[in-house]
């Protein structure tokens, strides 16, 4: 039986026990399984990354009248789930290196008000995550790790999302694993799961200090189909990671020491699960670069989607951010290729003849 026959057969049975109003049957199985492979003691399924985040401050108990750190170098999806649960977005500026979130700044913009950290791993790197929670907890704060880029990224041995009090996922389609649509969190915190269930579901289950129906939730539930899929799905996350980052190893070695490209390692302890390929663009006017290889059919995430850093997005002017230099440049510098598990050998090539051919003559000034 092909691998779609064996998807199509666990959406079957889902299927099957329609209408079912109150199904959690491939829903509670999916949370089980998650929970057991990270090694943690609750996995909550949710509609997508963006409901695990909103449901994880939430959880937290962040709310009107909080700040919320988090790196200026994020998407503005990350930016929404803040402001969803009511809180202010603090966008903090990049290390000196670029790397992660600079810990001087963090420290800076810490205030009274301040009740969580939201450290991103985008492109499934998880730079300075460690320091970064050591110091959330010295100060008392809630780290929400979005790890929706960083399916089966690891820093010394532990899995992001699994660092902080509360890790959350993506299961949209293009992710390492996905099911079109989804998410879900990951806590070893008996506490912060009971809130989360509680409200993906409009608080028709109760957490600790809040009886069911006290208070007002959100329809964030997984549709079981959706569940049956990503369960069928994430048997195969350790494969799916182990191609993502044999795909990135292979593009670096294609483009080799291309002019004007330098890799982004990651650091030593670190194993980020190949969501892109990461380099630092050193020519002049690199977003437009990163459009151009767009253009010339090498999907990135500068060039195609548009990121650029939160302070300076249309939809964060205001939130009277605060301005983040080394942020701004190192998304802007940022060559992060897209890759997924259908891209071909053939593909890395072609992929790798435009970066190369493009620089070349980006750097010759054509």
């Amino acid at each position: 039986m092909t691998t779609t026959s064996h998807a199509l057969e666990a959406l079957k049975a889902s299927i099957d026990r329609m209408p079912d109003p109150a199904g959690r049957v491939e829903a509670a199985a999916m949370e089980a399984e998650l929970a057991t492979g990270h090694g943690v003691r609750h996995a909550i399924a949710v509609s997508s990354g963006t409901a695990a985040l909103h449901s994880a401050l939430v959880a937290c108990g962040v709310g009107p009248g909080d700040e919320v750190l988090l790196p200026a170098a994020t998407v503005i999806m990350t930016v929404s789930a803040v402001t969803a649960a009511g809180a202010r977005p603090v966008f903090v500026d990049a290390a000196e290196d670029g790397r992660g979130m600079d810990l001087a700044d963090v420290a800076a913009k810490t205030t009274e008000r301040t009740r969580a950290i939201v450290p991103v791993h985008l492109a499934g790197r998880t730079d300075g995550l460690i320091d970064l929670v050591a110091y959330a907890q010295s100060a008392g704060l809630h780290v929400v790790e979005d790890a929706c880029q960083a399916q089966g990224s690891t820093t010394r041995g532990r899995a992001a999302g699994t660092v902080g009090g509360i890790g959350c996922f993506s299961l949209k389609d293009g992710k390492i694993i996905s099911c079109g649509e989804g998410g879900y969190l990951l806590t070893d915190d008996d506490e912060l799961a009971a809130r989360a269930a509680a409200y993906r579901t409009h608080w028709l289950t109760p957490a600790p200090g809040a009886p069911a129906a006290s208070r007002r939730g959100m329809n964030y539930r997984l549709a079981e189909p959706l569940a049956a899929l990503a369960r069928h799905n994430l048997k195969a996350l350790d494969q799916a990671v182990a191609r993502r980052r044999e795909q990135a190893l292979q593009l670096y070695d294609l483009v080799g020491d291309t002019p004007g490209l330098t890799v982004h390692a990651p650091a030593p302890d670190d194993a980020p699960n190949g969501y892109s390929a990461l380099w630092r663009v050193d020519l002049d006017r690199p977003r437009d670069f990163s459009t151009r290889l767009a253009e010339a059919g090498v999907a990135n995430s500068v060039g195609t989607y548009r990121l650029r850093a939160a302070h300076q997005h249309p939809a964060c002017q205001d939130l009277s951010p605060a301005d983040c230099p080394r942020a701004a440049q190192a998304v802007d510098r940022m060559l992060a290729v897209t890759l997924q598990q259908q891209t071909t050998e053939a593909d890395l090539h072609r992929f790798a003849e435009t970066i190369q051919r493009e620089a070349k003559s980006w750097a010759e000034g054509r």
